[in-house]
């Protein structure tokens, strides 16, 4: 029998809760009025979360049972504060609400309806770590190519991840996601794969990707199963509904049963992650899916002020592929965003720490209400010295410093074997990267090396090795012999010759995003151009590995006098009173990549949309204009060039180097910091020179 849902705007209920006091006129639509198919299109800083919470509030206090309604939310920690929330509305628990993770939902309908397609319901559950460990497992039980290029476990494991999620063959992920990856390895990996299900299966195991995949197989195998839980759930509602991939998509089109009491929120311009498998089409396309639909807008701002969010609005509506939005708020009006041509990556790091430690000075803001946020790692190279300089404290939010990274540690690892050859850390890293040398026979080369008086004994030494390995130490041995024979003080030339002797086939071969890798040792490259002695460059490396300073941050904990420093798809659903957006520059933000498919630029766009969107009361937006890596004049991104110059204020700084310290001199916007040389490259050239030598 159909049960029926009184629809009312404004119920004859007796609510603890006075709803229409608590939520402003968009929130308390959405909150009243949600019933059948709904979209909710939140807009960033707009209170979506204080919305559903109020929904499903709302609901349990009409008289629905905790049991029939279903909240899925991205993140424990979410799942976790919109239930507290609520019991703190209701000043009660309600027992036997479904709050949690799509994955956390997977395992609990699994255990109980599993048996329908042949699950047991006693599975154990694989994490993370436990998946790498057993895809290491079946790669080291198969027959590999005879050389070091084959992809690690690492790498094929988020390939696997991949292809479960997006629903695709292992062949197809690899050409259109990872073409670097050579054509031959595609049969051996799909092996590794195949193996790794079969394990799985001996096992009674499922990984995180199985949680959602067989949860999907449930409802499209058993349709009892489909239809008892399309009953039980009179209520889905869905967090963060932009971020949802193609199976997400289709277990909540299971779900939705006849009466399609769905109602999802997200926002489409802040769709970011399709690296991870998210489908902006899943959002885009629920009006399809949902004829019925009703959509409701929260447009209301709390966050960022007027003229913020008029140069948000204004970035966001050059996208063709999006939702309607205009994004609003009642906060005062405040100083517009400032757009802050540097003279080069040195000179815009140097402005962002002045800038900062005024802000910190003359207007009271605190270090930890600071973020500086660009697209890419190796952006921060400079920034991230000249912090240690300034011994400015910063944390670098869910990810590694520049230096700790695997692929910059590879590399320096070479050259501190020149500078120490008997640095045992640097042989060990050195030595594993080559062909059929492992733990043992690392041991082994290292009990013979130490006993070297100079790195030239140890290249002539005849070391007893297997044949496989002995492949390998020649390869080493060859490389470290023709950089010894190089001048030293080129540190440049020197990373420039471990990449083309192999490593960046490495590169390419072993990460999931090997541009943005070779992108950082690029930027190295460019940075030990500034040293002449190799001993000088070591010595500042490993002070920026090890500053005291920094740390990193996987939750929202902050260190009280700290900035912070992150990527912008790290920075998703958080904010900062002052906000600085660095390297704005064609060819890194946007990528290079995205300027041959539309979609791709829009999702760079939607980026620089969030990032824009984080800032509360200040923000930054910087370029450098000078590039050292191509030695030419960079163009302004394209997401700056398509503004209005009214939502934003010219800032010009000049640097000083007359004075023994950096400074960063506040000039007046009408002035020509070149209006002096008859040529700007020229002069570039010179003050480029000019800070070299200092």
């Amino acid at each position: 029998m159909k049960e029926y849902i009184l629809k009312t705007t404004e119920p004859d209920f007796n609510f603890k809760i006075d709803y229409r006091a608590e939520l402003n006129d968009e929130q308390y639509k959405v909150v009243t009025e949600g019933e059948g198919p709904c979209l909710v299109l939140a807009g960033a800083g707009s209170g979506k979360t204080r919305t559903l919470v109020y929904r499903v509030a709302y609901l349990l206090e009409k008289g629905v049972a905790p049991n029939r309604i279903l909240l899925v939310t991205f993140t424990n920690k979410a799942a976790k504060e919109m239930t507290s929330r609520i019991e703190l509305l209701l000043k009660n628990k309600p027992k036997g609400l479904w709050s949690g993770t799509f994955h956390h939902m997977g395992n609990r309908l699994l255990r109980i309806y599993g048996k329908e397609i042949g699950i047991d319901p006693n599975f154990n559950i694989l994490d993370s770590e436990d998946s790498k460990s057993l895809v290491k497992l079946c790669r080291s039980n198969i027959s590999l190519p005879d050389d070091k290029y084959f992809p690690k476990a690492d790498l094929i494991n988020k390939i696997i991840s991949l292809a479960a999620n997006l629903k695709d063959p292992i062949s197809d992920i690899i050409r259109r996601r990872f073409p670097q990856i050579d054509e031959d390895y595609i049969p051996i990996i799909e092996r590794i794969n195949q193996s790794y299900k079969d394990k799985k299966r001996q096992s009674n195991s499922l990984d995180f990707d199985d949680l959602l995949f067989e949860w999907n197989r449930l409802l499209l195998e058993s349709a009892s199963t489909r239809e008892k839980l399309s009953r039980q759930f009179k209520y889905i509602l869905v967090d963060e509904y932009q971020d949802t991939n193609h199976i997400q998509g289709e277990i909540i089109n299971h779900l939705a049963g006849t009466d399609q009491n769905v109602l999802v929120v997200g926002d489409d311009s802040q769709s970011i992650y399709s690296f991870r498998g998210a489908i902006v089409d899943n959002i885009l396309n629920f009006p399809k899916d949902f004829p019925e639909v009703k959509t409701f807008k929260l447009e209301t701002n709390y966050r960022s002020t007027p003229e913020i969010l008029k140069l948000a609005n204004t970035s966001i509506n050059c996208n063709k592929n999006k939702f309607e939005k205009n994004l609003h708020t009642s906060k005062k009006s405040a100083d517009k965003p400032a757009l802050v041509a540097l003279e080069d990556a040195y000179t815009q790091a140097d402005f962002i720490c002045q800038r900062m430690l005024d802000l910190q000075r003359e207007e009271g803001i605190n270090l930890n209400e600071m973020v500086v946020l660009f697209r890419a790692h190796f952006q921060s190279l400079e920034l991230e010295m000249e912090l240690n300089k300034r011994n400015i404290p910063y944390v670098m939010r869910g990810g590694l410093r520049f230096f700790e990274q695997a692929h910059i540690k590879d590399v320096i690892a070479y050259l501190r074997i020149l500078g120490n050859h008997l640095d045992e850390v640097s042989w060990q890293r050195v030595l594993q990267l080559q062909t059929g040398i492992g733990p043992a026979t690392v041991n082994n080369i290292w009990q013979q090396i130490q006993t070297a008086s100079s790195l030239e004994q140890i290249l002539t030494n005849q070391f007893k090795l297997s044949v496989k390995a002995s492949i390998g130490w020649t390869e080493a041995r060859n490389l470290l012999d023709k950089l010894q024979s190089m001048d030293v003080t080129d540190i440049s030339t020197l990373i420039k010759t471990i990449l083309k002797s192999g490593y960046e086939r490495i590169i390419k071969n072993n990460f999931d995003n090997p541009q943005d890798r070779l992108a950082d040792l690029e930027q190295l490259s460019v940075f030990s151009s500034r040293y002449e002695l190799l001993e000088k460059f070591l010595a500042d490396t490993a002070l920026g590995e090890g500053f005291k300073g920094s740390s990193i941050v996987e939750n929202n904990e902050v260190p009280e006098d700290a900035v912070a420093l992150s990527t912008i798809h790290q920075s998703k659903g958080l904010e900062w009173k002052v906000v600085f957006v660095m390297s704005l520059v064609d060819g890194q933000f946007p990528n290079m990549k995205a300027f041959d498919n539309r979609r791709d630029m829009e999702e760079e766009r939607r980026m620089f949309y969030v990032a824009t969107t984080r800032a509360q009361d200040q923000l930054y937006l910087t370029y450098p204009i000078f590039s050292y890596n191509s030695g030419n004049i960079n163009q302004v991104s394209q997401f700056i060039k398509e503004l209005p110059e009214e939502v934003y204020e010219k800032w010009q700084v000049k640097s000083e180097f007359s004075s023994d310290e950096d400074e960063v001199i506040y000039v007046d916007e009408n002035e020509d910091p070149f209006a002096d040389s008859d040529d700007v490259a020229t002069n570039f050239w010179q003050r480029m020179k000019k800070r070299q030598q200092r």
